[in-house]
């Protein structure tokens, strides 16, 4: 087989651990996975894709994950330090049973990231940051479950804000739309890729091509990594249980990014302009996706 693991005989139970016979299961995908393979596309190993009971983990914690951001939303305000955010964040999770993924990965200090402005991403919630009306903030939050990881981002407009600013919110959100739109079972990621770039250019802004998505659900970061800068037709094929996120980082001016903060972590725009970030967390099914995370 293409991807040099086991293959189960026909009548034999399928490796997915469905409990169903191979030839019922998952084996006329292997097949397909493995013409493609031939035909010179990059294609993603069964290791990479989940199974139904990978599934139904991911979106028990994704339940938690969906349930932070539903809580931030109702508190979040003029006057609200980011520190206070990081509080909520590890509270609520930790109170449901699960753990903050961010916490302690990688060094990273807290417990969610909170991006204002003109941060792209990895903005480290602190006490003497207050969010003042005006303010655009991404509140990017990840969980773990019993061992099952979850991820999405939501932007959030504190109080009235510009008119830029909530376009470049509004826009960023509806490339993430075309995003999940683009998502087909046996269609490539640069395709996904293609709709997000789309519509955040049309609308005469830039989108970061250091950071992108990611697999996810058995670990924090899988393969393969989602870039939103890719042509159409490009790119790895999204075959039914590939787990992944959409988190474009769309600038409202150059794309270049500054990354020489000294905390290692915070990323900002280069020229100091808004950007914005939604992140939604899908699978990929026989007859299209399933939303997990948002």
């Amino acid at each position: 087989m293409f991807d040099e693991l086991p293959v189960p005989g026909r009548n034999d139970a399928c490796w997915c651990g469905s409990g169903r016979k191979y030839k019922k299961c998952h084996m006329s995908n292997d097949e397909k996975l493995e013409e493609l393979y031939y035909q010179g596309l990059e294609v993603p190993s069964r290791a990479m894709l989940k199974t139904a009971r990978d599934i139904e983990g991911i979106k028990r914690s994704a339940e938690v994950n969906i349930g932070v951001l539903d809580y931030v939303a109702e508190h979040i305000g003029p006057g609200v330090t980011t520190e206070q955010i990081d509080r909520w964040v590890h509270d609520y999770t930790v109170e449901h049973g699960a753990v903050p993924a961010p916490l302690d990965y990688e060094g990273y200090p807290k417990s969610v990231c909170t991006s204002v402005n003109d941060v792209v991403c990895h903005g480290i919630p602190s006490e003497d940051e207050v969010l003042e009306e005006g303010d655009i903030v991404n509140v990017d939050c990840s969980t773990i479950l019993d061992g099952y990881f979850s991820d999405s981002s939501r932007m959030f407009c504190i109080g009235k804000v510009s008119d830029e600013a909530q376009r470049l919110v509004d826009v960023t959100k509806a490339a993430v739309e075309a995003g999940i739109a683009a998502v087909k079972p046996w269609c490539r990621l640069g395709d996904v890729s293609a709709a997000v770039n789309r519509v955040a250019t049309d609308a005469g802004y830039t989108v970061v091509r250091e950071f992108g998505g990611h697999g996810i659900g058995l670990e924090f970061h899988e393969d393969p990594f989602v870039s939103f800068v890719e042509p159409a037709d490009t790119g790895i094929v999204l075959a039914p249980g590939m787990c992944f996120t959409i988190e474009p980082m769309v600038n409202l001016g150059a794309q270049e990014i500054d990354m020489t903060d000294p905390n290692g972590w915070t990323v900002r725009t280069a020229d100091g302009s808004l950007t914005a970030q939604w992140e939604v967390q899908l699978v990929v099914t026989e007859s299209g996706i399933e939303l997990l995370s948002w």
